[in-house]
Protein backbone atom coordinates (compact mmCIF):
# COMPACT_ATOMS: atom_id res chain seq x y z
CA UNK A 1 0.00 0.00 0.00
CA UNK A 2 2.76 2.56 1.02
CA UNK A 3 6.37 2.36 0.07
CA UNK A 4 9.54 4.53 0.46
CA UNK A 5 12.94 4.51 -0.48
CA UNK A 6 15.61 6.03 0.24
CA UNK A 7 13.73 9.07 1.38
CA UNK A 8 15.13 12.24 2.38
CA UNK A 9 14.79 15.63 4.71
CA UNK A 10 17.33 18.04 5.27
CA UNK A 11 16.82 21.59 7.29
CA UNK A 12 19.86 23.60 6.66
CA UNK A 13 22.46 21.53 7.49
CA UNK A 14 20.56 19.27 9.26
CA UNK A 15 19.52 15.57 8.22
CA UNK A 16 15.96 15.20 9.47
CA UNK A 17 15.42 11.80 7.17
CA UNK A 18 18.40 10.40 6.25
CA UNK A 19 17.72 7.94 3.09
CA UNK A 20 14.95 5.86 4.95
CA UNK A 21 13.22 2.64 3.50
CA UNK A 22 10.39 0.62 4.82
CA UNK A 23 7.20 -0.12 3.12
CA UNK A 24 3.47 -0.74 4.54
CA UNK A 25 1.16 -3.55 3.58
CA UNK A 26 -2.47 -3.59 2.76
CA UNK A 27 -4.62 -3.72 6.53
CA UNK A 28 -1.64 -3.06 8.03
CA UNK A 29 -0.51 -0.86 11.27
CA UNK A 30 2.98 -0.07 11.43
CA UNK A 31 4.16 2.30 14.49
CA UNK A 32 6.68 4.51 14.06
CA UNK A 33 8.76 4.52 17.48
CA UNK A 34 12.02 6.74 18.47
CA UNK A 35 13.95 9.06 20.33
CA UNK A 36 12.48 12.72 20.45
CA UNK A 37 13.95 14.50 17.04
CA UNK A 38 14.33 11.09 15.75
CA UNK A 39 12.51 12.01 11.99
CA UNK A 40 8.96 10.29 12.91
CA UNK A 41 6.77 12.80 12.37
CA UNK A 42 8.79 14.55 9.59
CA UNK A 43 8.79 10.39 8.14
CA UNK A 44 4.82 10.46 8.54
CA UNK A 45 3.94 14.20 7.17
CA UNK A 46 6.06 13.38 3.61
CA UNK A 47 3.48 10.19 2.93
CA UNK A 48 0.93 12.74 2.82
CA UNK A 49 2.93 15.85 1.47
CA UNK A 50 2.58 18.10 4.46
CA UNK A 51 6.50 17.76 3.85
CA UNK A 52 7.85 17.25 0.85
CA UNK A 53 11.22 15.11 0.41
CA UNK A 54 14.26 16.63 -0.72
CA UNK A 55 14.74 13.37 -2.58
CA UNK A 56 14.00 9.50 -2.74
CA UNK A 57 10.47 8.22 -3.48
CA UNK A 58 7.31 7.82 -1.92
CA UNK A 59 4.81 5.65 -3.51
CA UNK A 60 0.86 4.72 -2.27
CA UNK A 61 -0.85 2.01 -4.23
CA UNK A 62 2.30 1.95 -6.92
CA UNK A 63 2.11 6.03 -7.33
CA UNK A 64 4.16 8.62 -6.92
CA UNK A 65 2.77 11.00 -4.33
CA UNK A 66 5.06 13.96 -5.81
CA UNK A 67 2.97 13.56 -9.16
CA UNK A 68 -0.30 13.92 -7.93
CA UNK A 69 -2.44 16.98 -6.58
CA UNK A 70 -1.47 17.69 -3.23
CA UNK A 71 -4.97 19.00 -1.84
CA UNK A 72 -6.84 15.34 -4.14
CA UNK A 73 -3.72 13.41 -2.16
CA UNK A 74 -4.66 14.54 1.45
CA UNK A 75 -8.87 14.25 1.11
CA UNK A 76 -8.14 10.51 0.44
CA UNK A 77 -5.95 10.19 3.62
CA UNK A 78 -7.08 10.11 6.80
CA UNK A 79 -5.27 11.86 9.52
CA UNK A 80 -5.27 12.56 13.04
CA UNK A 81 -2.57 15.18 14.51
CA UNK A 82 -0.49 16.30 17.58
CA UNK A 83 -3.10 17.54 20.01
CA UNK A 84 -5.94 16.45 18.38
CA UNK A 85 -6.32 19.85 16.51
CA UNK A 86 -10.19 20.37 16.00
CA UNK A 87 -11.29 23.90 15.30
CA UNK A 88 -12.28 25.65 17.93
CA UNK A 89 -14.98 27.91 16.65
CA UNK A 90 -16.61 24.72 14.60
CA UNK A 91 -19.19 23.02 16.66
CA UNK A 92 -18.00 19.56 16.42
CA UNK A 93 -20.97 18.16 13.39
CA UNK A 94 -18.95 20.80 11.60
CA UNK A 95 -15.52 19.35 12.70
CA UNK A 96 -16.24 16.22 11.62
CA UNK A 97 -17.86 17.38 8.43
CA UNK A 98 -14.78 18.96 7.08
CA UNK A 99 -13.82 16.73 4.73
CA UNK A 100 -16.87 15.26 3.33
CA UNK A 101 -17.97 19.44 2.23
CA UNK A 102 -14.70 19.63 0.44
CA UNK A 103 -15.91 15.94 -1.57
CA UNK A 104 -19.40 17.56 -2.02
CA UNK A 105 -21.15 15.19 -0.26
CA UNK A 106 -24.72 16.24 -0.03
CA UNK A 107 -26.04 16.83 3.82
CA UNK A 108 -28.07 13.53 4.07
CA UNK A 109 -25.15 11.48 3.14
CA UNK A 110 -22.85 13.12 5.71
CA UNK A 111 -25.28 13.09 8.41
CA UNK A 112 -26.00 9.92 8.07
CA UNK A 113 -21.98 8.96 7.90
CA UNK A 114 -21.20 10.98 11.05
CA UNK A 115 -24.63 9.49 13.12
CA UNK A 116 -22.48 6.17 12.20
CA UNK A 117 -19.71 7.19 13.48
CA UNK A 118 -20.05 8.91 16.78
CA UNK A 119 -22.13 5.79 17.65
CA UNK A 120 -19.53 3.40 16.67
CA UNK A 121 -16.72 5.84 19.24
CA UNK A 122 -19.76 5.94 21.93
CA UNK A 123 -20.07 9.22 21.66
CA UNK A 124 -23.70 10.65 22.72
CA UNK A 125 -25.64 12.28 19.58
CA UNK A 126 -26.20 15.76 22.00
CA UNK A 127 -22.24 16.69 21.61
CA UNK A 128 -22.78 17.43 17.70
CA UNK A 129 -24.12 21.16 18.61
CA UNK A 130 -21.39 21.53 21.49
CA UNK A 131 -17.93 23.32 20.51
CA UNK A 132 -14.59 21.27 20.99
CA UNK A 133 -13.55 23.07 24.34
CA UNK A 134 -16.91 21.50 26.11
CA UNK A 135 -15.85 18.40 25.58
CA UNK A 136 -13.67 16.11 27.84
CA UNK A 137 -10.30 15.24 26.53
CA UNK A 138 -11.21 11.71 25.77
CA UNK A 139 -14.19 12.88 23.77
CA UNK A 140 -11.85 15.44 21.74
CA UNK A 141 -9.69 12.39 20.71
CA UNK A 142 -12.77 10.39 19.29
CA UNK A 143 -13.69 13.58 17.56
CA UNK A 144 -10.52 13.44 15.64
CA UNK A 145 -10.60 10.03 14.78
CA UNK A 146 -14.40 10.52 13.30
CA UNK A 147 -13.05 13.21 11.20
CA UNK A 148 -10.37 11.39 10.13
CA UNK A 149 -12.47 8.50 9.49
CA UNK A 150 -15.67 9.85 7.93
CA UNK A 151 -14.59 9.68 4.91
CA UNK A 152 -13.74 6.03 4.71
CA UNK A 153 -9.86 6.52 3.32
CA UNK A 154 -7.77 3.31 2.79
CA UNK A 155 -5.07 5.08 4.55
CA UNK A 156 -4.85 6.56 8.07
CA UNK A 157 -1.91 8.48 9.67
CA UNK A 158 -1.73 9.12 13.37
CA UNK A 159 0.71 11.39 14.95
CA UNK A 160 1.37 10.99 18.77
CA UNK A 161 -2.97 10.67 18.82
CA UNK A 162 -3.26 9.95 22.47
CA UNK A 163 -0.23 12.41 23.76
CA UNK A 164 -2.87 15.10 25.24
CA UNK A 165 -4.44 12.25 27.10
CA UNK A 166 -3.95 11.23 30.70
CA UNK A 167 -3.14 7.64 31.46
CA UNK A 168 -6.49 6.54 32.58
CA UNK A 169 -8.30 7.85 29.33
CA UNK A 170 -5.26 6.97 26.86
CA UNK A 171 -5.24 3.29 27.83
CA UNK A 172 -9.01 3.46 27.79
CA UNK A 173 -8.97 4.68 24.00
CA UNK A 174 -6.20 2.21 23.05
CA UNK A 175 -8.31 -0.70 23.82
CA UNK A 176 -11.73 1.13 21.87
CA UNK A 177 -8.70 1.94 19.06
CA UNK A 178 -8.15 -2.12 18.66
CA UNK A 179 -11.32 -2.80 19.24
CA UNK A 180 -12.85 -0.36 16.60
CA UNK A 181 -14.23 -2.62 13.63
CA UNK A 182 -14.24 0.30 11.29
CA UNK A 183 -10.01 0.70 11.65
CA UNK A 184 -9.63 -3.13 10.75
CA UNK A 185 -9.94 -2.07 7.08
CA UNK A 186 -7.39 0.54 7.27
CA UNK A 187 -3.47 0.85 6.64
CA UNK A 188 -1.78 2.50 9.27
CA UNK A 189 1.04 4.85 10.17
CA UNK A 190 1.00 5.85 13.50
CA UNK A 191 3.80 8.02 15.78
CA UNK A 192 4.58 7.95 19.17
CA UNK A 193 7.99 8.24 21.31
CA UNK A 194 5.33 5.94 23.91
CA UNK A 195 6.82 2.25 24.20
CA UNK A 196 4.54 0.32 25.39
CA UNK A 197 1.50 2.00 23.02
CA UNK A 198 3.74 0.97 20.15
CA UNK A 199 3.89 -2.54 21.28
CA UNK A 200 0.49 -2.34 22.17
CA UNK A 201 -1.22 -1.65 18.99
CA UNK A 202 1.76 -2.32 16.42
CA UNK A 203 1.34 -4.95 13.90
CA UNK A 204 5.03 -3.74 13.04
CA UNK A 205 7.52 -1.52 14.54
CA UNK A 206 9.84 1.17 12.64
CA UNK A 207 12.53 2.02 15.25
CA UNK A 208 14.08 4.93 14.78
CA UNK A 209 16.73 7.13 15.57
CA UNK A 210 19.23 10.36 14.07
CA UNK A 211 16.93 9.89 11.01
CA UNK A 212 17.93 6.76 9.94
CA UNK A 213 15.95 3.51 10.50
CA UNK A 214 17.58 1.04 13.10
CA UNK A 215 15.49 -2.19 12.92
CA UNK A 216 11.40 -2.68 11.49
CA UNK A 217 10.41 -6.11 12.76
CA UNK A 218 7.15 -7.18 15.00
CA UNK A 219 6.86 -6.82 18.53
CA UNK A 220 8.60 -9.94 19.31
CA UNK A 221 11.12 -9.86 16.79
CA UNK A 222 12.15 -6.72 18.62
CA UNK A 223 12.13 -7.91 22.08
CA UNK A 224 13.96 -11.26 21.25
CA UNK A 225 16.31 -10.33 18.11
CA UNK A 226 17.27 -6.96 18.29
CA UNK A 227 19.21 -5.93 15.30
CA UNK A 228 22.06 -3.62 17.30
CA UNK A 229 22.81 -2.56 20.27
CA UNK A 230 20.68 0.54 19.94
CA UNK A 231 17.62 -1.89 19.50
CA UNK A 232 18.71 -3.71 22.31
CA UNK A 233 19.30 -0.72 24.44
CA UNK A 234 16.05 1.20 23.91
CA UNK A 235 13.86 -1.29 25.23
CA UNK A 236 16.15 -2.18 28.63
CA UNK A 237 14.11 -0.56 31.03
CA UNK A 238 10.96 -1.76 30.22
CA UNK A 239 11.90 -5.40 28.80
CA UNK A 240 10.56 -7.77 31.10
CA UNK A 241 7.05 -5.91 30.91
CA UNK A 242 6.64 -6.02 27.75
CA UNK A 243 7.29 -9.50 27.10
CA UNK A 244 4.49 -10.23 29.55
CA UNK A 245 2.52 -7.76 27.15
CA UNK A 246 3.60 -9.23 23.81
CA UNK A 247 3.81 -13.37 24.53
CA UNK A 248 0.26 -14.95 24.53
CA UNK A 249 -0.69 -18.01 26.56
CA UNK A 250 -1.19 -19.58 23.31
CA UNK A 251 2.62 -18.90 22.54
CA UNK A 252 3.74 -20.94 25.41
CA UNK A 253 0.74 -23.30 24.87
CA UNK A 254 3.45 -26.31 24.72
CA UNK A 255 5.12 -25.60 27.88
CA UNK A 256 1.94 -25.72 30.14
CA UNK A 257 1.78 -28.70 32.09
CA UNK A 258 -0.75 -31.40 30.21
CA UNK A 259 -2.90 -31.06 33.33
CA UNK A 260 -6.54 -30.62 31.52
CA UNK A 261 -9.85 -29.43 32.20
CA UNK A 262 -12.72 -31.69 32.06
CA UNK A 263 -14.72 -27.98 31.36
CA UNK A 264 -14.76 -27.48 28.20
CA UNK A 265 -15.00 -23.60 28.72
CA UNK A 266 -11.74 -21.42 29.05
CA UNK A 267 -10.72 -18.25 28.33
CA UNK A 268 -9.18 -17.74 24.68
CA UNK A 269 -5.55 -18.43 24.79
CA UNK A 270 -4.73 -15.51 22.70
CA UNK A 271 -4.77 -13.38 25.98
CA UNK A 272 -1.35 -12.17 27.06
CA UNK A 273 0.64 -13.89 29.88
CA UNK A 274 -0.13 -9.77 31.78
CA UNK A 275 -3.86 -10.29 31.40
CA UNK A 276 -3.74 -13.76 32.28
CA UNK A 277 -1.88 -13.05 35.45
CA UNK A 278 -3.53 -9.96 36.37
CA UNK A 279 -7.13 -12.05 36.63
CA UNK A 280 -5.18 -14.91 38.92
CA UNK A 281 -3.60 -11.66 40.82
CA UNK A 282 -7.01 -10.24 42.02
CA UNK A 283 -7.08 -13.23 44.13
CA UNK A 284 -10.68 -14.62 43.27
CA UNK A 285 -9.41 -17.62 41.85
CA UNK A 286 -5.85 -19.63 42.18
CA UNK A 287 -5.99 -20.96 38.63
CA UNK A 288 -7.49 -20.45 35.27
CA UNK A 289 -8.87 -22.31 32.26
CA UNK A 290 -7.59 -21.85 28.68
CA UNK A 291 -8.99 -23.01 25.41
CA UNK A 292 -7.20 -22.70 22.38
CA UNK A 293 -8.25 -22.18 18.78
CA UNK A 294 -8.21 -26.60 18.28
CA UNK A 295 -10.64 -26.40 21.14
CA UNK A 296 -8.23 -28.09 23.70
CA UNK A 297 -8.46 -26.78 27.27
CA UNK A 298 -5.43 -26.54 29.92
CA UNK A 299 -6.13 -25.44 33.61
CA UNK A 300 -2.94 -23.12 34.67
CA UNK A 301 -2.11 -21.33 38.20
CA UNK A 302 0.65 -18.51 38.56
CA UNK A 303 3.43 -20.13 38.79
CA UNK A 304 2.44 -22.50 35.41
CA UNK A 305 2.41 -19.32 33.50
CA UNK A 306 5.00 -17.96 34.66
CA UNK A 307 7.73 -21.29 34.10
CA UNK A 308 5.82 -21.51 30.89
CA UNK A 309 6.49 -17.99 30.13
CA UNK A 310 10.61 -18.51 31.14
CA UNK A 311 11.06 -21.31 28.78
CA UNK A 312 9.45 -19.63 26.47
CA UNK A 313 11.33 -16.48 26.29
CA UNK A 314 14.98 -19.09 26.71
CA UNK A 315 13.95 -20.68 23.76
CA UNK A 316 13.21 -17.71 21.39
CA UNK A 317 16.58 -16.13 22.47
CA UNK A 318 18.19 -19.10 20.55
CA UNK A 319 15.75 -20.35 18.34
Amino acid sequence: MIELKDVTKKYGDTIAVNRISFNVATGENLVLLGTSGCGKTTTLKMINRLIEPDSGNITISGKDVIQQNAENLRRGIGYVMQNIGLFPHYTIEENIAVVPKLLNWDKKKTANRIHELIEKLHLRENILHFYPNELSGGQQQRVGLARALVADPSILLMDEPFGALDNVTRTSIQQEFKDLEELTRKTIVMVTHDVPEAFELADRICLMDKGKVMQIGTPKELLFKPANDFAEKFLDGQRLALEFKVIRVKDVWANLSDHKSNDSKGLNADISIWEAMEKLRSGTVAELNFRNNKGEVKVANFDDLTKAFNQYKNFSKYE
